[in-house]
């Protein structure tokens, strides 16, 4: 702001986020939890729903929407200051690092500045156009990334915590919970990833626990959205580059992924209504 005339760069962006109605920042305490996964899920499944969706992924280090999408080999298109989204389905498109053109097995050594301002010029040029949902795939920990999301977006709709059911990862996502209390940002709920769980053939996948995203929840006073098994064919959809709730739309993780989305929705309306 100069003798109160706005930044044009700022004013871009206020007016981007403007057409978008619900911001949902995904977030996790610690890296290796399924946000991402969560995140794909998420978008995909609202889509589904007829819904127009966006989704950004703000991890600058280690973008992995693009695979999960199957988008691998895509490039942003456009001009300057007028970024084009790659294209997931009619109503879903996305955006990451990765369709910049950088080589997938070169580290990106950037330093803070550098990562905020790729941040703020996809916030501010990427021609959404009019959605319903922006979903924010954000790299883990509360550092600089999403602590620029978080100031730079005008009214966010409110924060989806993901956390495995390990103590450790537990104790991250409180730590997620009391940023996004800090930034004054609403809290949508927990979703406890990875937890155990009897599937319908009898097989009973164990690694992680169960519970532990619950009890934080109720611990911490925020809601609890539901548990989104340890399924080996959730994993094997992402790395074949199609969200689970797309490639087996029937199955009973993809029933339960979806009541975590009804949760979320029901959030939402509960905050706002």
């Amino acid at each position: 702001m100069i003798q109160g005339r706005e930044n044009p760069k700022d004013t871009r962006l206020r007016e981007n986020m403007a057409r978008i109605k619900n911001k949902i920042v995904v977030m996790s305490g610690k890296g290796g939890v399924g946000k991402s996964t969560v995140s794909a899920n998420l978008a995909f499944a609202l889509a589904l729903r007829d819904l127009n969706v966006g989704v950004l992924d703000a991890d600058i280090h280690g973008p992995n929407l693009p695979k999960m999408f199957g988008l691998e080999q895509h490039r942003f298109t456009g001009e300057e200051d007028s970024i084009e989204p790659v294209e997931v389905l009619p109503n879903l498109r996305a955006a990451s690092v990765a369709f910049i053109g950088y080589d997938p097995d070169t580290a990106l050594i950037w330093r803070g500045p550098m990562k905020l301002g790729i941040i703020k010029q996809f916030l501010s040029d990427i021609e959404w156009g009019e959605l319903d949902y922006l979903v924010l795939d954000t790299p883990p920990g509360t550092g600089d990334e999403v602590l620029t999301i978080c100031q730079s977006i005008p009214e966010l709709t409110g924060a989806v915590v993901v956390t495995t059911p390990q103590d450790v990862a537990i104790l991250d996502s409180r730590k997620s919970v009391d940023f996004a209390n800090k930034m004054k940002l609403p809290i949508l709920g927990i979703v406890e990833n990875m937890t155990d769980h009897v599937f319908e053939d009898g097989i009973r996948y164990t690694m992680f626990g169960s519970g532990g995203g619950e009890k934080a929840a109720s611990e911490l006073g925020v809601p609890f959205l539901g548990r989104i098994p340890l399924d080996p064919a959730i994993v094997a959809s992402g790395d074949s580059g199609r969200p689970y709730v797309a490639s087996s739309p029937d199955s009973e993780t993809a029933r339960i992924i979806n009541r975590v989305i009804d949760a979320i929705l029901l959030s939402i309306k509960g905050i706002y209504s």
